[in-house]
């Protein structure tokens, strides 16, 4: 590994640690030029997923583009940015998982409905008018009521 500080390629590894849910390892380096400290990560190498957009074009999954979504979905809702980033973490991971190394957005966007749903009301039809391209109140009246129907069956659900 090579020193942030002095370039040479010598170092040694004072300590190593999980991180990410044990999807990384952490290691604090030191090095033997200089004994300048720095940290560096480790993760497995994973072939790149590619998202097929609404208009045929394929690109490169970003899990910071979806974040910032839902970032901008949670605005002001008082979920924790640790919370989004996990749900966006636990997708990528149900994605690595998948055969098929392609998915397409329609997919993402229904995964992540599914999940906000489970988690925040507001930001699930903030991020569903932006996914499914509300164009007028009718578009939010029938996804509420869409939510208050799924709300009604859970409740009865559980009182059986």
């Amino acid at each position: 590994m090579q020193c942030p500080s002095c370039q040479n390629t010598d170092s040694r590894v004072l300590e190593s640690r999980a991180a990410d849910g044990g999807r990384s390892v952490r290691r604090r380096r030191e090095c033997l030029n200089c004994e300048f400290r720095f940290t560096t990560y480790e993760r497995v190498e994973t072939v790149p997923i590619t998202v097929i957009k609404r208009n045929g074009n394929r690109e490169i999954f970003s899990r910071s583009k979806l974040l910032h979504g839902l970032n901008r979905a949670c605005e002001k809702t008082g979920l924790d940015t640790s919370r989004l980033e996990s749900l966006v973490e636990e997708l990528e991971l149900r994605l690595q998982q998948r055969t098929g190394k392609e998915v397409s957005s329609t997919e993402i966007g229904e995964f992540v409905l599914r999940d906000l749903k489970q988690i925040s009301e507001v930001a699930y039809i903030r991020f569903a008018s932006v996914y499914r391209q509300f164009r007028g109140i009718d578009d939010f009246v029938s996804t509420l009521e869409t939510l208050n129907a799924d709300q009604e069956q859970n409740h009865l659900a559980t009182v059986r």
